[in-house]
């Protein structure tokens, strides 16, 4: 007995020790935290703020109240929107793209692209004054799809059939059960053209590009920052702190102090939006990717 006393010692000491002095140990940690996390710029009121975008875009609620605060923020004189995303789905894609238009009338916003900037998160940044990309990300994919499974042959292996009572003759267009039908398959390109019209459309007047010059930027092409300023879907090839630098002279403000971002509530936001996209890519949607 003595001796598994003193052989979990070292696991069970430093517990006793947790349990006896938790209060203590919880201020310290508190403590340490705020050492390491508060520096002399921190105290001073921020100018300046950092929304990032990152991920598949499922959830974007988090990302349209911060744009919101900093609208109404009158202390904040200029947004850096730090994007890293393949893009997502369409409704909240167009939603950020209009609230990053709304922002950016009132105050100046600059979009940089930090490692993906593709299709829906390209969408949300067309609106920005300026779209800085990092030398090795990767831009465009302006495109639309709508995909799903056809699961027939599996069913019928494992003897499950479905039974359906419905009225609308497109009613069922996009089921996994069985191969979609030619007049189902119309229905559904007639969703995604008009997507990728109003996509074209938004990008081009945005950018100031021609619209029928589409199949040059758009198309789903997929550029390197370089061959993205080529076409016009960049405005710079520069790493962040040019980003930084354009949003400090479009803002006029000669004492820049950047909003520091609570790094446990970066954390969460990243476990759930990579939870939600694993679930979503699992369900049929029209995506912008």
């Amino acid at each position: 007995m003595n001796f598994l006393k003193l052989l979990f010692l070292p696991i069970t000491a430093p517990i006793k020790f947790i349990n006896r002095y938790f209060k203590t140990v919880l201020f310290l940690t508190l403590l340490v935290y705020l050492a390491n996390n508060t520096d002399s710029q921190s105290l001073e009121k921020a100018n300046l703020q950092i929304i990032e975008l990152n991920g598949p875009i499922m959830l974007v609620e988090d990302v349209l109240d911060k744009i919101q605060m900093a609208k109404n923020n009158n202390d904040i004189k200029g947004v850096l929107l730090k994007v890293n995303s393949p893009g997502g789905a369409v409704a909240p894609s167009v939603e950020l793209a209009y609230a990053i238009k709304e922002l950016n009338e009132v105050k100046p916003v600059v979009a940089y692209a930090s490692g993906v900037m593709a299709s829906g998160s390209y969408y949300a940044s067309i609106w920005a004054s300026k779209i800085v990309a990092n030398p090795g990300s990767m831009i465009g994919s302006i495109g639309v799809i709508m995909q799903s499974v056809d699961a027939s042959e599996l069913m019928a292996k494992i003897g499950v059939k479905t039974q359906t009572v419905k009225i609308g003759s497109y009613k069922e267009a996009g089921t996994p059960t069985r191969q979609w039908t030619k007049t189902e398959k119309d229905e559904l390109n007639k969703v995604i053209k008009s997507t990728y019209d109003m996509f074209i459309t938004d990008v081009s007047n945005a950018r100031k590009l021609k619209k029928e010059q589409h199949k040059l930027y758009a198309d789903a092409h997929i550029f390197t920052s370089v061959q993205a300023k080529e076409v016009g879907l960049v405005d710079y090839v520069a790493p962040v702190s040019k980003a930084k630098q354009l949003v400090i002279n479009l803002s006029g403000i000669s004492n820049p102090v950047w909003s520091k971002e609570d790094k446990m509530e970066k954390f969460m936001q990243k476990i759930i939006n990579g939870t939600v996209a694993n679930i979503s890519s699992n369900l049929n949607g029209l995506v912008a990717y």
